[in-house]
């Protein structure tokens, strides 16, 4: 089965950035994501199958964080549920590339329901990603 048969939804989400040769660098370049179309204000990537843009939005809002175990959690944000072989992987390839993490991968939650694999880092424009992993899938959604 490929993303596109994938019986889950895709979502498609568009994110200012003030620098799109930026963000082209760090989404294709570190991130390694597909680029689709593009124009001279917008870039269609392909997130894990995900339609993901980024438009030029020279202005932005100042993010705002709260607490979740111990971290100041960036809000908004957005990212992926990877396996924990793909999660290593990406913090691997983001540290070869000296990126600066919001809150260094960890594991969240030890011992509780929902233990996950987490990571904050931001995006050339302040984008706020996470991108997160569990080993059991049912806990995605555990209380």
């Amino acid at each position: 089965m490929t993303e596109l048969d994938s019986p889950i939804p895709r979502f498609h989400l568009a994110m200012p950035v003030d620098d799109l040769p930026a963000a082209r660098h760090f989404y294709g370049e570190v991130l390694g994501l597909e680029q689709g179309r593009s124009a001279d204000t917008w870039v269609d990537w392909n997130l894990h199958g995900h339609q993901f843009v980024t438009h030029l939005a020279p202005t932005r809002a100042e993010h705002i964080r709260n607490p979740v175990d111990g971290h100041d959690v960036p809000v908004p944000h957005f990212g992926l549920i990877l396996t924990i072989p793909v999660f290593q992987e990406l913090a691997e390839r983001l540290r070869a590339a000296d990126t600066k993490f919001v809150i260094e991968p960890y594991v969240r939650f030890t011992g509780e329901p929902g233990e996950q694999w987490t990571m904050f880092l931001l995006d050339p424009a302040g984008n706020a990603l996470e991108f997160k992993a569990f080993a059991d899938d049912a806990q995605v959604f555990a209380t």
